[in-house]
């Protein structure tokens, strides 16, 4: 509808359609659904249709009938006979593109009301639309211009002085009853086109947050999934090395790495039809719980499997109650222990490592893995996309940490500090 808020036809595309038990009997300016976002009007509604009809049709009548009383009570000759009523039907056919153009068709009609008495019904449904379309100070504007027009009008078909008045002030309540009515009807379809742009707007911020909630979550699988497979992949790596480079080896040797290969490629695939398992599982109540996550308790495990793969691993934690650490916390600091490992069997393989985990429920929780800068490039150069370290630093900064890292004198450094509680 011109003149109401621009924003529902945005909101609308995001928006299905409404439920409304007989959308044709609605306006078409409020059907703005089935608008097709090029700036073209909806098509009439069956609404539109009977209004148009019936506006159409008083406005011959009544026209008609208001033409015969008064030429019974001033006769005019046949030439303004006939000028009125072309002139009525004329602005009582302009009805019809009323909605399109209503400034400039209530200017015309009200211009040839001055001389028909045929037009003054079309005049006052030109009023209306205008008011009902187009802001109010141009619905007074077109106002004004009908009461200017009255006084030629009156002066043309009255012959007493209280009857010009007379026919004056009923031409200005009748302008002020339509002009109001007008009034009315926009402000109520504002507010019905103002509640639907809420609803609309309230349902597309809905599905934005889903699907943010729903990236937010595909994001932190894929983290998991980055740790988990890193982790796997990079002890395949050494083993895999160490085969390749000791062609010496006794059979039981290639055996046992054979053997840590093949199992760790297992698990490898196992966590990973786990994790795109949970991407494919769709949302509902049926669906498949997340297996457990790791904590402190399983940080042992993860350094006897990197010592297995002949990681030379300094462990020690000092945590007084390890039970008490939220699961979160913990899992970020499996993590951390997890990634430092991955990282030095990388770029530092054969090299000592040192893994310290310390912390007290008001001192927080300090995890640190450390290890010798080596001074010759790896003879296995184990590809990665050298986005651990920043996926760690934003997994930590998410459980309200800070992270450290670099080169510390002769070692490589990975500190991270967590809070207790979170």
């Amino acid at each position: 509808m011109t003149g109401l808020p621009s924003t529902t036809t945005r909101w609308a595309t995001l928006a299905p359609e409404p439920d409304v038990d007989m959308p044709a009997l609605l306006p078409s300016a409020l059907r703005s659904w089935q608008s097709t976002g090029d700036g073209t009007r909806p098509r009439r509604s069956l609404r539109d249709w009977i209004v148009d009809v019936l506006a159409f049709l008083l406005a011959l009548t009544i026209g008609g009938l208001f033409l015969a009383t008064v030429q019974d009570a001033t006769p005019v000759g046949p030439v303004w006979v006939v000028l009125d009523v072309v002139l009525g039907l004329a602005c009582s056919t302009a009805l019809w593109w009323r909605r399109r153009w209503p400034v400039a068709i209530a200017l015309a009609v009200t211009a040839a009301s001055i001389p028909s008495v045929s037009a003054q019904v079309a005049a006052l449904v030109m009023l209306f639309t205008v008011a009902v379309h187009r802001r109010a100070r141009v619905a007074l504007g077109v106002a004004l211009a009908g009461m200017v027009a009255a006084v030629p009008y009156s002066l043309l078909r009255e012959r007493d002085l209280a009857e010009l008045w007379h026919g004056l002030v009923m031409g200005l309540l009748v302008t002020a009853l339509v002009l109001g009515w007008g009034m009315f009807a926009r402000a109520r379809r504002q507010v019905i086109v103002s509640l639907r742009d809420r609803a609309a707007r309230a349902e597309a911020e809905q599905q934005l947050r889903s699907d943010q909630a729903r990236r937010t979550e595909r994001a932190r699988i894929a983290r998991e999934m980055h740790d988990v497979l890193a982790h796997r992949i990079s002890l395949l790596a050494v083993h895999a090395g160490a085969l390749e480079f000791r062609a010496d080896a006794s059979r039981e040797q290639v055996a046992a790495a054979a053997g840590v290969i093949r199992a760790n490629a297992h698990q490898a695939l196992e966590e990973l039809r786990e994790v795109i398992g949970v991407l494919r599982e769709e949302d509902g109540d049926g669906a498949r719980p997340e297996p457990p996550q790791p904590g402190l308790g399983e940080v042992p495990a993860l350094v006897e499997e990197s010592r297995q793969a002949g990681a030379r691993i300094d462990y020690r934690c000092d945590v007084g109650t390890p039970d008490t650490v939220p699961a979160s916390i913990a899992r970020t600091a499996y993590r951390v222990v997890q990634e430092g490992l991955t990282n030095a069997r990388k770029h530092a393989p054969g090299l000592p490592i040192d893994v310290r985990l310390a912390g007290a429920p008001d001192g927080g929780l300090q995890v640190a893995v450390e290890n010798p800068l080596p001074s010759w490039p790896p003879e296995i150069a184990v590809p990665g996309a050298g986005l651990g370290l920043v996926g760690l630093a934003e997994r930590v900064g998410l459980a309200g940490g800070r992270l450290r890292h670099g080169p510390d004198g002769d070692r490589f450094t990975l500190r991270v500090e967590l809070p207790w509680e979170r």
